[in-house]
Parts: structure tokens; C-alpha cells; sequence
């Protein structure tokens, strides 16, 4: 595969921001592009399929895992989640910049298809504020914020094995310290 280095992979626990750091830092850099992952989960209030995720039942998505058009995929409190081969190859052909936003498993995977890819891993300034980041959406029950509470503190343990460590405790900051890493 062509242009490996133009491929940057971020990850971090549920609530740390990664989607609303990389929006932003597309929203002043649109030329690097991000693909759209694929889920089985229900889309929240405001989301658009398509744009958000495809999102799909739990049927298609094995069909795609089935015919090696997942490049990497995660089961992740009920639902199915992955990055469709498809949307990375492409761009990668054209020689583009791509930004994927995946969990620490999905990063693992694709570090091991494509290892010259950069890895990013975005931390919460602290686990108090990541709890109030997930609390603040309105989206999770107890039982699910406790879930996602409990997995981030695992996620939280694997930020050193990535190339790249950045905590978000602005979006605008966070968000031009990726881009500083994307142009370097």
C-alpha cells in the first residue's frame, strides 16, 4: 500500500473528545480527511448516517466483516463497530492525509496492517474530568457510564504504547497540537 505515513490513527476512552478534537481540527484543515466508520448501534439525537457512521444492522455488518470489507472492527458495549477498507484504501490511493477515529483494539490492528501509520492517543486531563465529559452528554445509563468508566481506565493504561500522546483540555488546543503532529 501506497502512502502509509499519510495515514494517522486516534484514539482515546469513550468521552475524551477525539471526534469533536478532530471536527475541529478538519473544520480549519479540510484537506485532511476522515473516514466514516460503521456501527451497529442505534444512531443519538443530531447524528446522519453517513456522515456520523454508516450505520447498519448487525446482519450487513458481518457480511462486510465476511468479505474482508472491515479493515478492523470492535465489540464495544453491545454493539459492533469498524473501519470499512473501502473508505481507507481509497484515500490513501489519491494520496490524501486520512484521519481514522478508533478505539485502542481497532488501533492496534490497523498499526499492525499499516505500521508506519502514526498513532495518537487523546487523554482526558483527568479521569474526574472524563466522567464529567460522559456524564454531560445525557446518553449513557449508569450502568453504561460505569461500562465505559471502567474501560477507559484500561484504555488510559495503553496511552504509552502509542507514538503520540496528546491530552485535550481545550478542543481548540487539542485540536492544532494534531495538526502540529499530522504536518511534522
Amino acid at each position: 500500500m501506497q502512502n502509509k505515513k499519510c495515514l494517522f490513527v486516534v484514539s482515546g476512552p469513550a468521552g475524551v473528545g477525539k471526534d469533536t478534537v478532530v471536527a475541529a481540527m478538519r473544520q480549519a484543515h479540510p484537506e485532511i480527511e476522515k473516514t466514516v466508520s460503521a456501527t451497529t448501534r442505534n444512531p443519538r439525537p443530531g447524528e446522519v448516517d453517513g456522515v456520523n457512521y454508516h450505520f447498519c444492522t448487525v446482519e450487513h455488518f458481518k457480511k462486510l466483516l465476511a468479505e474482508d470489507g472491515i479493515l478492523e472492527s470492535n465489540f464495544y458495549c453491545g454493539n459492533y463497530y469498524g473501519t470499512l477498507r473501502s473508505e481507507v484504501d481509497a484515500r490513501l490511493a489519491a494520496g490524501k492525509e486520512v484521519v481514522l477515529v478508533i478505539d485502542v483494539n481497532g488501533a492496534a490492528n490497523v498499526k499492525r496492517i499499516y505500521p508506519d501509520a502514526t498513532t495518537v492517543f487523546i487523554c482526558p486531563p483527568s479521569t474526574e474530568e472524563l466522567e464529567r465529559r460522559l456524564r454531560g452528554r445525557g446518553t449513557e445509563t449508569e450502568e453504561s457510564l460505569h461500562n465505559r468508566l471502567e474501560t477507559a481506565r484500561k484504555e488510559l493504561a495503553l496511552a504509552e504504547t502509542y507514538d503520540e500522546r496528546l491530552t485535550n483540555v481545550t478542543v481548540e488546543q487539542c485540536a492544532e497540537d494534531l495538526y502540529q503532529l499530522i504536518r511534522k
